[in-house]
C-alpha cells in the first residue's frame, strides 16, 4: 500500500472497496465514457475521491477480468501510476492528485486499486463538445496537450474521455495506466492520431456532437504554436 498523508491521513484495505465508504456512487457517462464499470466516486464534499479498480480491456478482458501477472512490486500497475501522477503533480501539470494505491497478491497474480482526488467541475472532452465550441477552445486543447508532451508525458490511451475540460477551458488528463515519461519521438504524433480517431468515432456515435476536421486543424494550430513558444 502507498498513500500520501498530506492527502489522506489514514487508509485501510477496506477503503479500496465500496464497502469502506459511507458514500459511494458509480462514475456515470455517455458514449462509453464511464469506463468498464470499475470506477466510483467515494467520500463526501468538500473532499471526494475517485476509487478505480484495475480491469483488463480488449479480448483478454473477456477471459481474465482483473488479474495481472505479478512481476515484482515495481511493476504493479497501481503503484506505477501513483508514482507517475506524483511526479506530474510535482511538475505542476493538471492531473488528479494521487491519494493511495494498493495491490493484493494472489499467487502468481495480483489485483490493484488506485484512489485519486476528484477533480471539481470538469467534464470529458466527449461531453464538452455537445455545445459548439469556438476556435479559442480548440487551440487551448491543443496547447494543453503540448504542455504534457513538452514534459515527455506519454499517455497510453489519450482519447476524448480521458481528456477533461474545466470551466476555464483548462485541460486535465486522467487515467495514466501504462503511462510513463519518454524522450521526444514519434509517440507524440501517435497519441495525437489516437485522439483524432477517438473524436471521429464519438462523432459517428452521436450526430449531435460538434466536431469537424476544421476543429482538429485548430487543435493542431494550438499544439504547434505552444511547441514553438516553449
Amino acid at each position: 500500500m502507498l498513500y500520501d498523508r498530506a492527502v489522506i491521513n489514514q487508509i485501510s484495505e477496506v477503503q479500496f472497496t465500496e464497502a469502506g465508504w459511507r458514500h459511494a456512487e458509480p462514475v456515470g457517462g455517455a458514449l462509453r465514457s464511464s469506463g468498464r464499470g470499475n470506477t466510483l466516486y467515494v467520500g463526501n464534499v468538500p473532499q471526494q475521491f475517485v476509487l478505480r479498480h484495475y480491469r483488463r480491456g480488449g479480448m483478454i478482458g473477456k477471459l481474465v477480468h482483473h488479474l495481472y501477472v505479478y512481476a515484482g512490486e515495481d511493476r504493479v500497475r497501481s503503484f506505477a501510476e501513483w508514482r507517475l501522477l506524483k511526479k506530474l503533480a510535482d511538475f505542476g501539470l493538471p492531473v488528479p492528485r494521487p491519494a493511495a494505491a494498493y495491490y493484493r497478491r494472489r499467487g502468481l497474480f495480483y489485483t490493484a486499486d488506485l484512489i485519486t482526488v476528484r477533480l471539481p467541475r470538469v467534464e470529458p472532452l466527449s461531453a464538452a463538445i455537445r455545445e459548439r465550441r469556438d476556435a479559442d477552445f480548440w487551440r487551448a486543447i491543443g496547447s494543453g496537450i503540448q504542455r504534457f508532451h513538452g514534459h515527455g508525458v506519454y499517455h497510453a490511451d489519450m482519447n476524448a474521455y480521458n481528456l477533461q475540460v474545466a470551466e476555464d477551458q483548462r485541460l486535465w488528463m486522467l487515467d495514466f495506466d501504462k503511462g510513463r515519461l519518454r524522450p521526444p519521438g514519434t509517440w507524440q504524433q501517435e497519441t495525437l492520431r489516437r485522439l483524432h480517431r477517438s473524436l471521429r468515432k464519438i462523432r459517428s456515435l452521436d450526430g449531435s456532437l460538434h466536431f469537424a476536421e476544421s476543429d482538429w486543424q485548430l487543435l493542431l494550430e494550438g499544439y504547434f504554436d505552444a511547441s514553438r513558444s516553449a
